[in-house]
């Protein structure tokens, strides 16, 4: 049972479900209600397709291409250092009238990755489900609880349209630049806990 905790607790600190609603209303604010109910099946859809990828193949994959994670980690808090900016100064981040704006979907990125299947969720998924430390059981266990943190997450996002409600259009403007600001801050973390990790080969 301490097991089964400590996964869920794992997943939902790296999925982060409140801090990807935060995302998910800057980049949705100017969507449709149902526009952004489908964006958020369809982030979810995403990310668990990849977090799952990553359960089956993940030590496989990731020794495959040798990409360290801190890279990984390192490369998604420079693409959201940049998304908040474009949130603070108001640059188009916001979904147009229409779901997908010149053929980018938001629901992929940034929300599914690398917001919801972030570096961290990734590894968590790779790191809980090891082979060689884990019962094939014990997998599908860590699984289905990475499924119904995946699930929290999606009840969250459907209360958008609910707070963007009780915000309106001004204040809704408001909190996409303050979500902006946020974003920045969790992108510099991002940097600043992935340079030690990629500078310590160096200085050995």
């Amino acid at each position: 049972m301490n097991v089964m905790v400590e996964n869920f607790l794992t997943f939902f600190t790296t999925i982060d479900p409140i801090g990807t609603l935060t995302i998910f209303i800057g980049v949705t604010a100017a969507a449709k209600p149902q526009d952004r109910n489908r964006i958020a099946i369809r982030a979810i859809v995403y990310s668990a397709a990849i977090l799952l990828a990553f359960v089956v193949l993940g030590q496989l994959f990731l020794n495959s291409i040798g990409i360290r994670l801190a890279a990984f980690e390192l490369a998604g808090g420079i693409i959201f250092f940049l998304f908040g900016l474009q949130m603070v100064f108001g640059t188009g981040v916001a979904v147009a009238d229409s779901e997908e704006d010149a053929g980018r979907d938001v629901a992929v990125f940034p929300i599914a990755v690398p917001s919801i299947a972030s570096p961290g969720s990734i590894l968590a998924a790779v790191v809980l489900t090891d082979n060689r430390n884990f019962s094939f059981y014990d997998q599908l266990l860590t699984t289905a609880i990475m499924l119904s943190v995946l699930g929290l997450t999606l009840v969250l996002l459907f209360q958008a349209n609910r707070i963007y409600g009780w915000l309106g259009q001004a204040g809704s403007t408001l909190v996409v630049r303050i979500m902006g600001m946020v974003l920045a801050a969790i992108a510099v973390e991002m940097v600043l806990e992935a340079l030690p990790e990629l500078i310590k080969p160096l200085a050995v």
